[in-house]
């Protein structure tokens, strides 16, 4: 099974678009009336805390599990076709999967997945998964919990 939210893109850029915009004309107004001067830091502070918490949170999420391997990729949605500075790419077989959970917090959502190595060293990945629609995720955890199911059976027979 396949799944993305690259449909997410287009939305956001237009809200990075809009809080660029916001900021331009926050400072041409501030500037033009002096009757907000003492509050022109903490406005901008605060549209810099908005626009990083928006960054830190807007990311692609692919998923593919059609094959022997299953790959999770998580990347930036902005500028990633010129500079790739957020990508985290995990690429594992199937019985190497030992478990996962989706961590929800108020304004991100994250997947975590358990894999043990070759070498006998279980490593914990973490994607985000806060633009993904429900219904996707839960495409899948149900393709996870099948792929542990199939390992547990494996390991029992």
């Amino acid at each position: 099974m396949r799944t993305d939210n690259r449909k997410v893109k287009n939305t956001v850029v237009s809200i990075y678009f809009i809080l660029i915009v916001f900021g331009i004309l926050l400072a041409t107004v501030f500037k033009s009336l002096e009757f907000f001067v003492d509050s022109t830091f903490f406005v901008f502070l605060g549209l810099f805390v908005v626009l990083v918490l928006f960054h830190s949170v807007a990311g692609y999420f692919e998923y593919d599990s059609d094959g022997a391997k299953i790959i999770i990729l998580n990347k930036g949605l902005i500028l990633t076709e010129y500079i790739n500075y957020r990508e985290n790419k995990v690429e594992f077989s199937r019985h190497q999967l030992i478990g996962y959970k989706i961590n929800d917090y108020f304004l991100y959502k994250s997947l975590v997945v358990l894999i043990k190595t070759y070498d006998g060293k279980q490593i914990k990945e973490r994607f985000n998964v806060t633009l993904l629609k429900k219904s996707k995720m839960r495409y899948v955890k149900q393709s996870l919990k099948k792929t542990l199911k199939e390992n547990k059976k494996r390991k029992e027979g």
